[in-house]
């Protein structure tokens, strides 16, 4: 979706999600790669299938292969955020299969996909995975059925199967350390759609001394002659020539030889049924060792095209402009009546999309047309108004390969009130329409959706620079892109990309009635745009330009207030057309909005990150005979804080552990939590029982905020004796890990969570604990998963404490917390507390 430029340099290796890989190319990932994409769009008769990886920093699914369809045809997606709300996001957040059998259930469960491709289509999205690990996502796209009906049980157990076996291969390649490096600049694997030979070629070596030919299969083939029953004869293949073309062919193959040509003649073969076609045949005499011509050998190749080249000649003599496109839209064939019909020459088009060639075409609405044909697979006719009034229909009949083109005069009157882009139906006269494309021009309107989508998600102000960075630089072919925020009446920037931070310095700080470009848009609220340096410099003689030749300065302004400014540039002259101006100026809007409420929010996520680092324990206390450590992680969403917290209160001969969980990710979630931690202290200061302190931390917690429900865990430790006596409030069952490493689920009883009975009883449980045990506490956000309930989870924990433990205190702390760090949907913040008791020394 979003083209990146991270760097696998900017991540360090070991959260690199492949591990560590030499830089370079890696061919057997992109041959599992090929095999994979292949497999799925032949199981499941799709024309499009594509692989995204999981990107160096977690954040993102990058294209890594794409057979059929171009991805530049669904809106440029080459990046799309894990956290996005688009299938092959959710096939990867939920790890199951994400199925779509059409446009109508697409538009159901995700409305924002059918916004950005309006066009009809089925899709299947599936996680590719070993084990625990899930590398990426597989996706395919078909064409609608009339019956409404998607894939088959037998077609998704299929794409399953393909998505399984390339995890397992990536999942190889990555334990040999050959996976190779793969980030958001490696280039797709593309791969074309399965398809039959469209012309055969078979090899021959021809002695002319002796009239012995040697021939491949594929020559018999093409002659009739079954391979193991041909006897190596010259003449025996030219029985199967139409006798009146033989004299020639030998005429012409003489010559060959004897003045060192090439041979090119043309043959009629024909078959057992009477029946012929026309092959090439092609020769050459070979060198001798000496370097010499051999001139008693002919060597070369049958080309047998079918019906290829009849056809190509027929359409040659139609008066109407016929022409093919490849997937990707550039002509790959135009007969000579499209050239007088399109006035221009054939080695203009080729290679090249015809909206890219012809100013008259170059109205996104066409490209749009073709893009509807190709992710529909359903054929699509529509009007042009060739300048000065001349109207074209164009009718585009799409296929796996590719489609096939058809344009002719409109040789009956255009009805009035008809427009450019408008539907045809040709089925009879006279010309009936359909309504044209909804306004505003689809192909600004993609744009401006992604990029509107990208900043819905974008929560942070670097999140915003960098959806803008992703979305924009592409959108324009801009390579370079700064934007600045207004503070204190000067711009001061906060995110670049291609620029030079020395360049950049140059206008650190600059005053807002500075003169210079992009103060002016900023004061004028209206975009600049530069498409020279002659005409940058003669405005704003002597402001240095660096490596760009074109520039668009655009304001940023919300609620009629300057937020700040963004400023692309261009490597060469860029010409920017009203379309482009509109989207830019639009752009402008949305980025201006989101930014403002991006720096509310990092305002506000310093104050709350700072409120909770004040209340968390900076440093945990040194005890004897008890080793202790404490562990917070924030969650991934939201404000990245939380009510979670934990804290060791040592008190007489004894100490106190909790750990606790208020509901909520914001600033009165984690208020909520000082309030009870100040009070659990004051409560165990005080020397209440265990019970008691968490029964008058209830009242409390209800007095100051019942709106807000919490959970703990308390426990008091003897160090001396090794009794135990714990306290539960609806929090999770503490884990307590023997000396010979078998680890228990501790299922004491407990009361309703904090807030909810004031007269609530709360249960106290008693244990000893052996020397050399371990005792764990923590919150929900550990245990949680999206495909799990919260005993799997528990049983999880439980297991991976056995495994780990034993070392360090320090690292079971950081190993039990490692898993949950790397989910990137993880919504809840997690709090750990260990506790190693050694037991007194007699």
């Amino acid at each position: 979706m979003i083209e990146g430029n991270v760097s696998a340099n900017d991540v360090a290796s070991n959260s690199y999600p492949f591990g560590a890989a030499s830089v370079g190319e890696a061919p057997e990932r992109d041959d599992a790669l090929v095999r994979a994409v292949t497999s799925a769009v032949e199981a499941t008769a799709a024309h499009a299938g594509s692989v995204f990886l999981l990107s160096g920093d977690r954040r993102s699914l990058v294209l890594a292969a794409a057979c059929g369809t171009p991805p530049s045809l669904l809106g440029g997606w080459r990046r799309i955020p894990v956290n996005s709300g688009i299938p092959v996001s959710e096939a990867y957040r939920s790890g199951r299969l994400v199925h779509l059998a059409g446009a109508e259930e697409t538009m159901r469960r995700f409305p924002q996909l059918s916004l950005s491709v309006p066009y009809p289509f089925g899709s299947a999205s599936v996680p590719v995975k070993a084990g625990r690990r899930t590398f990426g996502v597989m996706a395919v796209l078909w064409t609608p059925r009339p019956d409404g009906t998607g894939l088959s049980r037998a077609q998704r157990r299929q794409l399953r199967s393909a998505a399984d076996r390339l995890g397992t291969a990536l999942a190889e390649l990555n334990a040999r350390r050959a996976l190779g490096e793969f980030d958001e600049r490696t280039a797709p694997v593309v791969v074309p759609l399965p398809s039959a030979p469209v012309i055969r070629v078979g090899l021959y070596d021809w002695n002319l001394d002796t009239g012995a030919i040697t021939a491949d299969d594929e020559l018999c083939a093409i002659f009739g002659i079954p391979p193991r029953s041909f006897d190596g004869e010259a003449a025996t293949l030219a029985a199967r020539i139409e006798p009146a073309d033989l004299p020639g062919f030998r005429a012409a193959a003489r010559a060959a030889v004897g003045q060192g040509h090439v041979l090119a003649h043309c043959l009629r073969i024909r078959d057992a049924a009477g029946g012929q076609r026309t092959v090439e045949l092609w020769g050459r005499v070979p060198a001798a060792p000496d370097g010499a011509r051999d001139s008693s050998h002919l060597v070369g190749a049958v080309l047998d095209s079918g019906s290829g080249m009849a056809a190509v000649a027929a359409i040659e003599r139609l008066a109407d402009g016929f022409f093919a496109l490849a997937p990707d839209g550039r002509v790959s064939y135009a007969n000579h009546s499209l050239e007088s019909l399109l006035r221009v020459r054939q080695d203009e088009l080729l290679g090249k999309r015809p909206w890219d060639v012809l100013p008259w075409l170059a109205d996104p609405v066409y490209e749009d047309r073709f893009r509807a044909a190709v992710v529909s697979q359903q054929p699509v006719s529509f009007l042009v108004r060739r300048p000065p009034d001349e109207w074209l229909v164009f009718s585009l009949h799409p296929g796996g390969q590719g489609m096939t083109g058809w344009a002719a005069p409109v040789r009956q009157p255009v009805p009035s009130g008809a427009g450019p882009g408008m539907s045809v139906d040709q089925e009879g006269p006279p010309l009936s329409l359909s309504p044209p494309p909804a306004a505003p021009r689809l192909g600004a309107l993609y744009r401006v959706l992604q990029l509107g989508s990208a900043l819905t998600g974008a929560v942070t102000a670097h999140e915003v620079c960098e959806a803008v960075s992703d979305q924009l630089l592409p959108a324009v072919g801009g390579q370079r892109l700064a934007i600045s925020v207004v503070e204190e009446g000067r711009l001061h920037l906060i995110a670049q990309r291609g620029y030079s931070r020395r360049f950049l310095a140059e206008f650190e700080g600059t005053p807002l009635h500075a003169r210079l470009p992009v103060t002016d848009a900023l004061t004028s609220g209206a975009p600049l745009f530069v498409e020279t340096r002659e005409e940058l410099l003669d405005k704003y003689p002597g402001v240095p330009y660096g490596h760009s030749h074109s520039w668009a300065f655009l304001p940023l302004i919300a609620s009629n207030r300057p937020v700040g400014a963004c400023m692309l540039g261009f490597d060469d002259v860029h010409r920017f057309p009203e379309e482009e101006r509109g989207l830019l100026t639009a752009t402008g809007g949305l980025v201006a909005h989101a930014l403002e409420r991006a720096r509310l929010y990092d305002a506000e996520f310093a104050l709350a990150r700072g409120l909770q680092n004040a209340l968390l324990p900076h440093r945990l206390p040194s005890l004897p005979h008890l080793n202790v450590a404490g562990r917070y992680l924030p969650g991934t969403r939201g404000m990245d804080i939380g009510g979670d917290w934990y804290d060791v209160i040592p008190t007489g001969d004894e100490v106190a552990l909790i750990v606790g969980d208020v509901e909520g990710h914001n600033v009165p979630a984690a208020a909520a939590m000082g309030q009870l931690r100040s009070a659990v202290r004051a409560f165990v200061t005080a020397g209440h029982r265990p019970a008691d302190v968490v029964a008058s931390t209830n009242r409390l917690h209800l007095d100051l905020d019942p709106s807000l429900l919490a959970t703990c865990c308390y426990a008091r430790l003897n160090p001396r004796s090794g009794l135990v006596r714990i306290v539960r409030a609806g929090h999770c069952p503490p884990l307590l890990r023997l000396p010979d490493g078998r680890t228990e689920i501790l299922d004491v009883p407990g009361g309703p969570p904090l807030g909810v009975e004031p007269t609530a009883p709360y249960p106290e449980s008693e244990l000893r604990l052996e020397p050399g045990s371990m005792l764990a506490l923590y919150t929900d956000g550990l245990i949680e998963r999206r495909d799990s309930d919260i005993g799997a989870g528990i049983e999880r924990l439980r297991a991976s404490l056995a495994r780990t433990g034993g070392g360090r205190l320090e690292d079971t702390a950081d190993a039990l917390l490692r898993d949950a760090s790397q989910r990137p949907d993880r919504a809840d913040d997690i709090a750990l507390l260990l506790t190693e008791y050694s037991g007194t020394t007699k």
